[in-house]
């Protein structure tokens, strides 16, 4: 709180100081002068914008780091293409960000991009960012791997979680859960397909899974898949419950996971847009490579919005 509080003093100082420089120059106009207060402006501005979103981020989990999980669709190699692209995405936009990004688990496509991918995401408030892109994404473009040059729709769902550490209380019941151990696949370098390592978790009565490769040992695996677990289990819980008082309140919003929330357009024309907030970027090629923040400062500044 305190260092938002510094942000804000230093903010008003300088917007106070510009002020008066303008007011100077509509008095003595000197245009070396008028260009240094717009740059010193423009970037400012772009820092208040930071600001603003960081004052949003006041969720219970908001602060801390993310995992991130992506699945394609149907359609085969077209979905998996187009998860891999997600993929790159996300991880193009946290490397840019300053954030750590960690390989859980890695499933190669059948014949390009990927089955599955689990990322984690390491650094401030990376959940309160991301939390933002869980949902359906949608690729509409012409086909690398169509012949005739089609046109095709894909579709690919992101999930979303904060890390939570080991003193999650969620109660779990030995004989509710399917352990499977097997070779880890996927890129790993030279420790992959060595030793059963990886572990693979099934909450039976749920359906939740989760899948870890990225440590040495089986314990590791086993113990980060476990924290996942309970992490997906609780955000659920969170989750029913939210939707009991929707019931309760007589709201009709759609609040399941997996709903459509983006749809990037390559082909009659370019456009990636937010359905959720009416954002649109027209450079897709730039969102593609991670340029993803104008999506993300629509959704946290339409949480503010009064119904």
């Amino acid at each position: 709180m305190s260092s938002l509080i510094e942000r804000f003093d230093k903010l008003h100082r300088n917007f106070t100081d510009f002020d008066t420089s303008l007011n100077e120059l509509k008095d003595d106009f000197d245009a070396e002068m008028y260009e240094l207060i717009t740059i010193e402006l423009e970037e400012n501005i772009e820092e208040f914008n930071d600001f603003e979103i960081l004052v949003l981020l006041s969720g219970e989990y908001d602060a801390h780091s993310a995992i991130l999980e992506i699945h394609p669709g149907a359609g085969g190699t077209e979905s998996q293409d187009w998860a891999s692209m997600l993929y790159r995405m996300y991880t193009r936009w946290a490397s840019d960000k300053g954030y750590k990004v960690t390989v859980i688990n890695y499933l190669d496509g059948d014949e390009a991009g990927l089955k599955s991918v689990t990322i984690q995401i390491d650094g401030d408030y990376a959940y309160g960012y991301l939390k933002s892109e869980m949902g359906v994404h949608r690729l509409v473009r012409i086909s690398p791997f169509d012949s005739s040059g089609r046109r095709h729709t894909s579709f690919s769902s992101v999930d979303v979680m904060p890390v939570l550490d080991d003193s999650l209380d969620v109660e779990i019941n030995p004989k509710d859960l399917e352990i499977d151990t097997h070779r880890a696949s996927g890129a790993g370098g030279q420790h992959v397909n060595k030793t059963d390592s990886a572990v693979r978790i099934t909450h039976i009565p749920t359906g939740l899974s989760v899948h870890v490769q990225s440590e040495r040992s089986q314990m590791q695996n086993r113990a980060q898949a476990m924290n996942i677990l309970k992490t997906k289990l609780e955000l659920l819980r969170i989750h029913e419950h939210a939707a009991k008082i929707s019931d309760l309140k007589g709201e009709q919003k759609n609040i399941e996971w997996g709903s459509q929330i983006r749809s990037y357009v390559f082909m009659p024309y370019t456009l990636v847009k937010d359905v959720r907030t009416g954002v649109e970027v027209g450079n897709v090629q730039s969102v593609m490579d991670g340029n993803i923040d104008p999506f993300i400062q629509g959704y946290l500044k339409s949480l503010l919005k009064i119904d």
